[in-house]
């Protein structure tokens, strides 16, 4: 299965980008193809409906891979009870076709002790694109966001943590396999 994870922070150091590539390696481990778009390393220009930014690599880069996926993972972390404004222009650049039919894991990290706010936002996002929200998603906050902090290494991760992540992550992927179109 071919799985896009698209990192949402504009933070070199953000614990919402190592989750993600913990969650890739997660996935690649059970025999997925999976790429990250880290939308710090890859920034997409703003989203305006007058412009259609053919020309741009990052822009193109990113709608090819979603085009081509048969799942999705958004991650972010939550800015005063909402998603990262680069996640939510990047989305506003990508369309129903790129999510139509598609099983979506919603991701977050916060400073506070949950994420539900950016979770509840990222669900309504997939719903609108006619995406599958899975139904369980990922949040640490806190002290859990220690575990995904610039080098740690998964051997680090809290146990309690690591565990709920590969229930959800494996749920996930049944989804997937479920409603994938190939």
């Amino acid at each position: 299965m071919n799985i896009v994870i698209i990192a949402g922070s504009n933070r070199k150091e953000a614990t919402s980008t190592r989750l993600s590539e913990y969650i890739q390696g997660l996935m690649k481990q059970a025999g997925n193809q999976v790429s990250l778009i880290d939308l710090y390393l890859s920034p997409v220009p703003f989203y305006s409906p007058d412009e259609d930014h053919e020309d741009h690599q990052g822009l193109a880069k990113l709608k090819q891979a979603m085009s081509e996926a048969d799942a999705v993972v958004l991650a972010t972390p939550e800015y005063h009870s909402g998603i990262s404004g680069v996640l939510k222009n990047a989305l506003d650049h990508l369309g129903q076709e790129h999510f139509e039919g598609k099983a979506v894991l919603s991701v977050s990290s916060a400073g506070g002790s949950v994420a539900v706010s950016s979770l509840t936002q990222l669900h309504t996002i997939v719903r609108n694109l006619h995406g599958i929200n899975s139904p369980e998603w990922i949040s640490i906050g806190g002290d859990q966001r220690k575990s995904f902090q610039t080098g740690v290494t998964p051997a680090e991760i809290q146990p309690n943590v690591e565990n709920r992540i590969q229930r959800v992550v494996g749920s996930f992927l049944e989804l997937a396999k479920l409603v994938s179109r190939k």
